[in-house]
């Protein structure tokens, strides 16, 4: 696991904690009982907060796991300095 699917890993677990990191790169809407409208929101700003980027709302309604979410973000911030240092959390939401 490279440091930009850590990152990402550590995203979902700030808004879903009850996961393992495991579970959370299988993790989906329809395997996980919390993610509804609101987590998803909440997941999108964390994610937007870590990484400097924002998704467009068109793009957002094939989010529904992490392996979509690691597919869409992959290319677009690989070319992207890993100089962030915004951490996910709570706070940042």
């Amino acid at each position: 696991m490279d440091d930009t699917q850590r990152r990402l890993v550590t995203c979902f677990a700030t808004v879903f904690p009850t996961l393992s990191p495991s579970e959370i790169l299988g993790a989906s809407s329809d395997s996980v009982a919390g993610w509804d409208s609101l987590a998803m929101v909440t997941l999108l700003a964390v994610i937007e907060e870590e990484f400097g980027m924002q998704f467009p709302p068109a793009e957002v309604e094939a989010l529904l796991s992490f392996r979509a979410f690691w597919d869409y973000m992959r290319p677009r911030i690989g070319s992207q300095e890993t100089s962030n240092t915004a951490q996910c959390s709570a706070a940042n939401v």
